[in-house]
């Protein structure tokens, strides 16, 4: 078996993903959590739907690889590897501390089902077109996805391996872009105007597909129509997902990239995700 078995629905995954990434935050007081509550839904899909990975061997030679470029969502995919066994659940209270596996900013040399290290932005699609390119190679059939932020939209890095993918026709690449429309410096089209992102990333040779990324069916048919493609094409999935989903009140904050939260809100955020993320 290379996945989690099926028998818990992706929307309980992805409530569990959220709670994961809550209680990690509550360790800090801190975090990057809005990020982490957006994505938790394509995470879900992601580790339990479309990726082949062994939860006991991270390093399996026919795994899919599924990079993270955006450094700072680590809780995020801490939370997915937590919930897909491949780290244990209690390694979450050790979040940020000294000595731990899970640093604030991914390091693949710390952490178990960690592909690369993030850290400074815009790196991670071009690692990814190097490492689809060596499992070419090998006669390898597995995928690398590579999940980076709308922030990197803005690195000419970016651009310059979304080239090369469509140049070299890498069909074993799957990237997923998080438009959440919110940076450090604010509003994300505010600081720097990407779009149309569907005709660009078609001009680059991509099979590109746009969805709401909280929206579990949706991302389901997106995934699948990427890996099942016919022609020899990288693939794009535009998520549009929303900061801090499903706490409402973590929702409503204007700049929420970095979320400083007080001891009584981390308890009602849970007891929120646990109600099934309604207020």
């Amino acid at each position: 078996m290379t996945q989690i078995g099926h028998n818990v629905s992706l929307p309980e995954r992805a409530r569990r993903i959220r709670r994961h990434a809550l209680r990690m935050g509550e360790v800090q007081g801190q975090g990057y959590i809005a990020q982490a509550l957006g994505i938790a839904d394509v995470l879900a899909v992601s580790y339990f739907h479309a990726t082949h990975y062994r939860p006991d061997d991270p390093e399996w030679e026919g795994r899919d690889r599924f990079l993270l470029s955006i450094g700072h969502y680590a809780i995020a995919l801490y939370a997915a590897l937590i919930e897909a066994k491949i780290i244990p659940e209690d390694e979450l209270e050790t979040y940020g501390t000294d000595d731990s596996r899970l640093p604030m900013s991914g390091m693949a040399a710390y952490t178990p089902g960690m592909e690369i290290t993030g850290g400074s932005l815009g790196h991670g699609l071009g690692i990814a077109v190097g490492m689809c390119l060596g499992l070419k190679r090998k006669k390898s059939a597995s995928f690398v996805y590579n999940l980076f932020s709308d922030g990197e939209l803005d690195e000419g890095s970016t651009w310059e391996a979304a080239m090369s993918a469509g140049s070299y026709k890498l069909d074993n690449l799957i990237a997923i872009v998080d438009v959440n429309q919110m940076q450090a410096d604010g509003p994300s089209l505010g600081v720097m105007n990407f779009e149309p992102l569907v005709a660009k990333f078609e001009a680059f040779g991509w099979f590109t597909q746009r969805v709401d990324g909280n929206d579990i069916e949706a991302v389901v048919r997106a995934f699948d129509a990427a890996r099942s493609h016919p022609e020899a094409r990288p693939r794009m999935i535009i998520c549009d997902t929303k900061m801090a989903k499903g706490v409402p009140f973590l929702e409503a904050r204007e700049r929420n990239h970095f979320l400083r939260v007080e001891p009584h809100e981390w308890a009602e955020a849970l007891r929120i995700i646990d109600a099934g993320g309604t207020a």
